[in-house]
């Protein structure tokens, strides 16, 4: 016979959860839309001495 451990709840389970993920979804959105604009900001020259291009930038934004 099994048994199964209920005793604890995680913190990513019910409505907290949710809203904790909703909130770390739109933060990292956020970072990734203000890291886009930084960057598009750059000429092509800045962009290439820092060691990316425009093709980059997505990318980067998304933290890949």
């Amino acid at each position: 016979m099994s048994a199964v451990e209920m005793s604890h709840v995680h913190a990513a389970t019910g409505f907290g959860g949710i809203v904790a993920r909703t909130a770390t979804m739109v933060a990292a959105w956020h970072n990734a839309r203000i890291t886009r604009r930084e960057l598009n900001a750059l000429s092509d020259r800045e962009l290439s001495d820092i060691g990316l291009s425009r093709g980059d930038i997505e990318r980067v934004a998304r933290g890949l």
